[in-house]
């Protein structure tokens, strides 16, 4: 599964998030929050906001699923990204996914969705997501791997993937 540090293809590695990781999991949330620095506002007020916008994330995803496990990836031992899984008693909810800019685009995604795919395999559960539907990549990507939609609303697709008999052995 996901305990440990596991090796994956491509040279890419998980572990469980440690203490030491937190500045390294602020820098990649900022990252990923292009959209607010579009806001015609001062810097610090900016950055402000995104600092505000990561701990309501963090409360969020506490109280939404308090079991979550938080996971660096690393590639060639070099931290790249973070995940952040709940393994609930009826799935396994990819509550977050995330890359550093010079890792994005570069199938590190896949890599790590589809040992996911395999953890949820193992233990007969569906992995079920939830995505932003202008989140167009993301969402072409999950299609590809075999996601599908079960439900949606305004702002967001939730989808799910169901194993089948090869990756439940």
């Amino acid at each position: 599964m996901l305990m440990g540090n596991s090796p994956l293809p491509d040279n890419l590695g998980i572990r469980p998030a440690r203490p030491e990781d937190k500045g390294f999991i602020e820098s990649l949330y900022r990252s990923t929050r292009d959209d607010l620095r579009l806001i015609d506002a001062e810097t610090d007020f900016i950055e402000e906001l995104i600092g505000m916008q990561q701990r309501a994330q963090g409360q969020g995803y506490g109280e939404m699923f308090p079991n979550a496990m938080y996971f660096v990836v690393e590639h060639l031992n070099e931290r790249i990204g973070r995940i952040v899984v709940d393994f609930g008693p009826n799935e396994i909810r990819l509550v977050d996914l995330a890359f550093v800019p010079q890792a994005r685009g570069r199938g590190f995604g896949v890599t790590v969705i589809k040992a996911m795919q395999f953890a949820a395999g193992q233990s007969r559960a569906p992995l079920t997501l939830a995505v932003n539907r202008t989140n167009v990549r993301a969402r072409q990507l999950y299609l590809s791997l075999g996601f599908r939609v079960e439900q949606s609303d305004v702002m967001t697709e939730y989808m799910a993937w169901y194993p089948t008999a090869a990756f439940m052995q």
